[in-house]
């Protein structure tokens, strides 16, 4: 026996009640009851908050009738702290004025004043002319000016990575930290050779 499920009506009992459902679920409002508790509640506590906004601890003696007012002790000067620090003094310059034409002297030896002779800064030597080549384009990234110089040395032929010649060896130091912080470390600073 086969039943035919898709044609077949509701009997009237449960589609008057599948329409009470579709109208109770569309019925649905907003409870007034609560929502007017809740909105007394908040009205309350704010008029709360405006009433005491006024009143504070410091009230003055005129708002506040004669039988409520109560004098404060006036305050006992406190004790002087033996650890306590001295005030900040006040600061004067006055070297300003004192050095404003004011010369010094010095006496400085006569062989003092004369330069040393120009500088020269070695960065590294090298067996094979390429790594001193390779290293001498690395110092010209730089923005310093290399030169590569073969020696004949007791084991044979060095090339040596040259900077200079340097006026000072102030000029000289400058370009030894600016190698540095490239990474080039190891530089001497001697006087130059012809």
């Amino acid at each position: 026996m086969s039943r035919d499920y898709a044609n077949k009506k509701p009997s009237p009992k449960k589609r008057s009640a599948s329409k009470k459902r579709g109208a109770a679920q569309q019925k649905r409002s907003i409870p007034y009851l609560p929502t007017l508790v809740v909105i007394l509640l908040l009205g309350g506590f704010g008029y709360f908050l405006w009433f005491i906004s006024g009143s504070s601890d410091d009230a003055t003696p005129e708002s506040a009738p004669a039988s409520q007012v109560v004098e404060k002790p006036t305050p006992k000067p406190a004790k002087k702290d033996p650890n306590a620090l001295p005030p900040k003094p006040t600061e004067q310059w006055t070297y300003l004025e004192e050095l404003e034409n004011k010369s010094i002297d010095i006496e400085v030896p006569e062989g003092a004043m004369k330069s040393q002779g120009p500088y020269q800064m070695q960065c590294a030597s090298f067996r094979k002319l390429a790594q001193a080549e390779e290293m001498k384009a690395v110092i010209a990234f730089q923005g310093l000016e290399a030169q590569v110089r073969a020696t004949q040395g007791t084991t044979g032929v060095w090339h040596k990575v040259i900077l200079g010649p340097f006026e000072s060896k102030r000029a000289a130091e400058r370009a030894r930290h600016k190698l540095q912080r490239a990474g080039i470390n190891g530089c001497q600073i001697w006087l130059w050779e012809y």
